[in-house]
């Protein structure tokens, strides 16, 4: 039998190869979609704290790109906080990222109704007259019309939520101004006199942060962010809430109790 000679270990100053990528696939700048990378590798801990990382011309050759394209790119990362650039001697990590992912998105109706501890939330727009879009995929019967309100939620001085709220108009005049700058949406109905929540949906789906996401929450173009969407139905069969959630990427958290005892198949 023929034994193969195993490669030789990577020696001092070496860099790991890299799967080849194609930055054609995407519309995206290829310098954003390089910055995401990189930051993507300082977050995992590929490039550790206080590492060096490879030059600006081993990068350009690594993924096929210019020079000022890699420079674009450790801008962006750069104006994170997660490199330090020096003249002469090279781009060093700062920090690893810190993986943040406080922002618990609830899958229970008690947690769907628990208020985030240091949160605090800005009110951007109030609208009446407004219908919740894509009204023809939520159960309920639609109210006549609905107030819209959009929030942003901060903690720490970072937004991390923006949110659409179409609740129904006749509901609006028992919402007082305190409720509105301090509860969830769900808690904010649910704490309405007279009020039954007899059902309630929620979907996640994963996306990218699009102009105007991405400056509303001071992330970069194409950053991954959560799309949560919520809606409640009262007693009566009324579609009484329509919620359009936002979350930063990089906050967010879903945890998932199964309660099913999963037994091994039998032979």
């Amino acid at each position: 039998m023929a034994f193969k000679t195993p490669p030789p270990k990577p020696g001092p100053g070496t860099r790991p190869a890299h799967a080849a990528i194609d930055l054609n696939q995407s519309t995206v700048s290829r310098y954003i979609q390089l910055a995401t990378l990189f930051r993507r590798r300082i977050e995992t801990g590929i490039w550790a704290a206080g590492a060096q990382i490879p030059t600006v011309d081993d990068l350009a050759s690594d993924y096929g790109v210019a020079r000022a394209t890699i420079r674009q790119a450790l801008d962006q990362i750069e104006a994170d906080g997660l490199i330090d650039r020096y003249r002469a001697k090279g781009t060093f990590v700062r920090h690893r990222a810190d993986k943040r992912l406080w922002c618990e998105v609830k899958t229970d109706w008690s947690g769907l109704l628990r208020s985030r501890p240091g949160a605090t939330i800005e009110i951007l727009s109030v609208e009446a007259d407004r219908m919740p879009p894509s009204l023809k995929e939520m159960t309920g019967e639609p109210a006549p019309s609905y107030r819209h309100f959009r929030r942003r939620h901060w903690r720490d001085g970072q937004a991390f939520l923006l949110a659409d709220v179409y609740l129904d108009e006749r509901l609006w005049p028992m919402v007082s101004n305190k409720n509105l700058a301090e509860l969830t949406a769900l808690n904010l109905v649910a704490s309405l006199p007279g009020v039954t929540i007899a059902e309630v949906r929620q979907t996640l789906t994963i996306g990218m942060a699009d102009v105007e996401v991405a400056g509303q929450l001071s992330l970069p173009l194409n950053a991954p962010v959560a799309f949560v969407d919520r809606s409640a139905v009262d007693a009566a069969g009324t579609l009484i809430l329509v919620a359009a959630g936002i979350y930063r990427g990089d906050v967010v958290r879903i945890d998932v109790k199964l309660n099913e005892a999963f037994a091994a198949p039998a032979e």
